[in-house]
């Protein structure tokens, strides 16, 4: 197999600007176990990974090794953002699924976007390359199913689709533009385990580099039902870039902040006056983002010394910290984020424009603690590429039974 093209180059096409993705299966798996109660400091808990049946009973061996013989090829989701290209390749493992290769690099493609309405020449060359390191690994691994999405800034580029085909071409990796809608849906998928135990409705959000995604969501089966849902063309890369300003003076840096805390308040409002009555509910608020922007402020609150994802993904903490860490990194220079561990580089100027989505959302929804997820759009879809193709093979087995 390492001689032909990447196994998602014959499924499904590119799709325009705003138009939704291909259905699949995305709310057929089972619910994975519940992840134990942790302290801040404590790494993510074992999953049960013991095989099960439709109705969650634990398989017969027998049955259980068959299904399982059945079920070890690799299957890869790849998201394609506004900042970052990411690649996730997993074997199912009981109810739940192995990582066994991963990929991630800052590509910046949105970078200039705002201004000029098109993906630049540059932008486009430091994703194809990543996209080239992706191809090689679907390879490699012997994929059995992939599914590969773009999403913000391929959908507000005017050459969105064309980069699209180009991709197409060189690597044989074939993107699927996919909705805000179905961008929140994944996201929702791949991260509402790691939702704090609780009645009544809870808010997923995921901050972007090219937009927001925010998400009511009630407790319902497998996959809580979404009752609400928004998406706004804010992300620490499209933001970063619209609102400009100084970093001269810490009176210019407060300045650009609270300009970027309106610009995005503005966004929210319609959202946050649908979802005002759901705030007055007898439950605790709960609320659960997944982001680089949440992920980064958690590991400034743990004082890590270097990113750890043991220690971040679960992580339940006050949104108060958050705040505090959020109005911190608004007043420092560029030059002092470069200095703080789990920043560097590559976030340091984008940093502060998710600080300012963060504490919007916190606006609308205020909640006392704020649940930390380092998983979601890649997450999702592999759960939804295991959970349809499961679904594929036992209803050709039971169609085989039939004619037996």
């Amino acid at each position: 197999m390492a001689e032909h093209s990447p196994p998602d180059m014959n499924r499904g096409h590119g799709k325009t600007r705003g138009g939704t993705s291909g259905k699949v299966a995305d709310f057929r798996y089972k619910r994975p176990s519940r992840p134990e109660k942790r302290s801040k400091h404590n790494g993510a808990k074992a999953r049960d990974a013991t095989p099960r049946d439709e109705n969650g009973a634990e398989a017969p061996a027998d049955a259980s090794a068959q299904f399982l013989r059945g079920r070890r090829q690799a299957y890869a989701a790849l998201d394609l953002g506004t900042n970052n290209c990411r690649l996730l390749i997993a074997r199912p493992s009981g109810e739940n699924f192995t990582v066994i290769d991963a990929f991630s690099r800052v590509v910046r493609l949105g970078e200039g976007l705002a201004a000029s309405g098109r993906l630049s020449d540059d932008a486009m060359e430091r994703t194809l390359a990543a996209l080239h390191v992706c191809a090689e690994k679907l390879r490699r691994r012997h994929v059995h199913l992939a599914r590969s999405v773009a999403t913000e800034a391929c959908r507000r580029a005017s050459n969105g689709a064309e980069f699209i085909e180009r991709v197409r071409e060189e690597t044989g990796i074939v993107l699927d533009i996919i909705s805000a809608q179905e961008e929140a849906r994944l996201a929702v998928l791949g991260c509402h385990i790691l939702l704090e135990d609780g009645d009544g409705p809870a808010v997923i959000f995921d901050i972007g580099g090219g937009s927001t995604e925010l998400v009511l969501v009630e407790p319902s089966g497998a996959v809580p039902r979404i009752i609400d849902w928004m998406s706004v063309p804010w992300g620490v890369v499209s933001l970063t870039d619209t609102v400009t300003g100084s970093d001269e003076s810490e009176d210019l840096r407060v300045d650009r902040y609270r300009r970027m805390r309106r610009t995005v308040h503005d966004s929210f409002k319609p959202f946050a006056e649908r979802i005002h009555e759901f705030t007055k509910g007898p439950h605790p608020i709960r609320l659960l983002g997944t982001s680089g922007t949440v992920t980064t402020l958690a590991s400034l609150h743990l004082e890590l010394p270097q990113y750890d994802r043991q220690a971040v993904d679960g992580l339940i903490l006050p949104s108060q910290a958050m705040r505090d860490i959020s109005l911190k990194l608004s007043h420092m220079s560029g030059h002092d984020r470069r200095q703080l561990p789990c920043i560097g580089d590559d976030r340091a100027n984008l940093v502060v424009a998710g600080c300012a989505i963060l504490e919007s959302i916190l606006d609308i929804w205020p909640s006392a603690t704020l649940g930390v997820a380092d998983r979601g759009i890649r997450e999702g879809i592999l759960r939804s590429l295991m959970a349809a193709d499961a679904t594929g093979e036992q209803s050709r087995a039971a169609l085989q039974r039939m004619k037996e």
